[in-house]
């Protein structure tokens, strides 16, 4: 798949729930309206959407939510979709988990053929913890991380920058993440969902975070590299891999080769657009897939070249339809 700006379309984030054992600020406000379940696409629903971007082009796939761990049946879907991976129709299949249930299912989804995970960590303080997740226990997340470990699955720690908040607890981060051999992501909270009034007072650039690392620590270019938007630099007093991603400060739509689907079938262009595809209700009408790829084509040709969001101007970019919407696109 090409689109019209001659970028390859690779990589598909799948949202399978709105839910969340979590309220984390950035995302969800802590009473969220969610879904109907009889709007949320079932897992056969969900299996034979993601065949159809799978037979037109797309290698890798993540599983995210809400939280892909509370959705029941979650493992009929990763189990159909690593016989993608071990017949080699899909290159990588993985997750973004919060972590809170991974140690029940980490071997579980290594022997389905996933290989790494990606673990949403802000800070390592309990306290800190509870206040930015609204009532998460940061052991709980940690437990699952060593099980993951222990089952073979490689593991990224992805943390939200958050000003006057967790900015101060990255340093003891990093330390903890090289000691444990895990690669980690800082990221730039973007105005979605409880974000969606970001302020220019409230935002903190990735960019300037890692300026002010770099009196401390010794990053390092590093040839280490995604399919997503990460920037990577090896922490030479760790030898960890530490990546930024700086959607507000440092756009990087120009090499953008992914797509989201929504738990509901809609079929995301562009994270801060509100141009979709309505593929829900042709999965349910529709007996077979032609229809189906033909939508997902059509909406390829529409991706726009990139996002608008604004430090300062988000909430007139972004209208109330985009609050609370990072729980069913996934990020």
């Amino acid at each position: 798949m090409i689109d019209s700006f001659g970028r390859e379309i690779t990589y598909l984030r799948l949202s399978v729930t709105d839910r969340c054992n979590l309220r984390c600020v950035y995302c969800m406000d802590e009473d969220t309206e969610l879904l109907a379940h009889s709007d949320i696409l079932r897992i056969e629903e969900l299996t034979r959407l993601s065949r159809c971007f799978i037979r037109l082009g797309i290698k890798k796939l993540r599983i995210t939510g809400g939280e892909p761990l509370v959705r029941k049946g979650i493992m009929g879907l990763i189990d159909h979709l690593g016989e993608d991976v071990a017949l080699g129709r899909l290159s990588e299949l993985t997750m973004t988990t919060n972590g809170l249930r991974l140690a029940n299912v980490a071997g579980q989804l290594r022997a389905a053929g996933m290989r790494r995970i990606n673990v949403s960590l802000d800070t390592l303080d309990p306290d800190l913890f509870r206040r930015i997740t609204r009532w998460g226990e940061v052991e709980q997340v940690l437990d699952g991380i060593e099980a993951a470990k222990e089952a073979g699955l490689k593991v990224k720690i992805n943390a939200v920058l958050l000003k006057d908040s967790n900015d101060d607890k990255i340093d003891a981060l990093i330390a903890w993440a090289g000691a444990k051999g895990l690669d980690m992501t800082l990221i730039e909270a973007m105005p979605l969902g409880s974000m969606a009034g970001l302020r220019a007072d409230q935002f903190l650039s990735v960019e300037a975070m890692r300026e002010t690392l770099s009196s401390r620590w010794t990053l390092l270019p590093s040839i280490h590299a995604t399919n997503g938007p990460a920037r990577y630099f090896t922490v030479a007093e760790t030898g960890g891999t530490l990546g930024f991603i700086t959607p507000l400060s440092h756009g990087f739509c120009a090499d953008c080769n992914r797509l989201r689907m929504t738990c509901t079938g809609t079929m995301t262009l562009c994270l801060g657009q509100e141009k979709g595809v309505e593929l829900g209700s042709l999965v349910r009408s529709s007996p077979t897939d032609e229809p189906l790829e033909q939508a997902i084509l059509g909406g390829v040709a529409n991706k726009p070249r990139g996002h608008h969001f604004a430090v300062g101007i988000a909430q007139a970019m972004h209208p109330a339809s985009l609050h609370n919407r990072m729980n069913r696109t996934g990020g």
